[in-house]
């Protein structure tokens, strides 16, 4: 039996799911089974069932803090709801799923894109073993998505990009694709979007 456990190291909040019910509801991180959750907007204000928005989370009404910042600030509400900034929705069983970080989202011509949805696409590919989707700067729409990929064989991008139009719409698909030498993941498997992204502007200054 596979389990699945969503949270933050804060443990405001915890959600598990089993392989049986992720198979039921593919994609969810399961419900809360210590604290609550709950989606909203910027300002903590509830969102209809199925949007995307903040994941809202508490320990529970009076509960005291699971834990202490030193040198920053939770986001939290006045009646205690906290944000660590992951973005997700819910369904009407309660079922928790994540779209991606708030500080990852990319606006491209005001539409959102999530980096997470076109990493999943660029990783469907057989010669992707991991991507990176960054928002880089554009005159006309603002931001637009690049993709720094460690791949496993030589592809080229006509395929790659090919290969992603049939699970993306148009906006986001990556306006130009990279290759990096190193590991895009750490020793504990995450990829640090920002790094990579500082990382790809000063290769592109260089280029210039």
């Amino acid at each position: 039996m596979v389990t699945e456990l969503y949270g933050g190291t804060e443990v405001q909040a915890v959600t598990v799911i089993e392989g049986d019910e992720w198979l039921a509801r593919p994609g969810s991180v399961g419900r809360a089974v210590l604290g609550e959750i709950r989606v909203g907007a910027a300002d903590g204000s509830p969102l209809p069932l199925g949007e995307v928005g903040l994941l809202w989370m508490r320990r529970g009404i009076g509960q005291p803090p699971s834990y202490r910042y030193l040198g920053a600030e939770a986001n939290r509400l006045a009646d205690g709801w906290e944000s660590l900034g992951d973005l997700g929705r819910m369904d009407d069983a309660g079922y928790v799923y994540l779209a991606d970080r708030e500080s990852d989202l990319i606006l491209v011509g005001g539409s959102n894109v999530y980096a997470a949805e076109v990493e999943a696409a660029l990783e469907e590919h057989p010669a992707v073993r991991t991507s990176c989707a960054v928002g880089l700067a554009d005159e006309d729409l603002g931001q637009v998505v690049h993709a720094v990929l460690e791949l496993t064989d030589a592809v080229g991008d006509a395929e790659l990009l090919s290969f992603c139009a049939e699970r993306l719409v148009s906006y986001k698909l990556p306006r130009q694709l990279h290759r990096s030498d190193a590991p895009l993941r750490d020793e504990a498997g995450k990829v640090r979007r920002s790094a990579v992204r500082e990382a790809l502007l000063a290769r592109l200054a260089d280029a210039t």
